[in-house]
């Protein structure tokens, strides 16, 4: 199974990519399982670092599933698009 990626902001500054299609090396494939298993939680905002953490998302983070917000233990489907999104700040 096949998942496009997108980080967008400080995440894609971070990871130094933005856009990757992304085998998914187990089911079920979430938006969760697929940010441990493109580490994307190393250097994140805080809410990883702390002990029974590791698998969260850093506070703030959105997910989006074929462009629809959606929460972090969602399904994925072969082919589906997957974006993260940093929190928006501003004033």
């Amino acid at each position: 199974m096949a998942i496009q990626v997108r980080l967008f902001a400080s995440l894609r500054e971070r990871a130094g990519w933005s856009e990757r299609l992304v085998a998914v090396d187990g089911l079920p494939a979430t938006p969760r399982s697929l940010w441990r298993q493109l580490h994307l939680s190393d250097g994140a905002e805080a809410g990883t670092g702390r002990a029974g953490q590791a698998d969260a998302l850093p506070q703030g983070i959105r997910v989006a599933i074929n462009q629809a917000f959606a929460a972090p233990d969602t399904p994925l489907v072969d082919g589906d698009e997957l974006a993260f999104l940093p929190p928006i700040s501003g004033g």
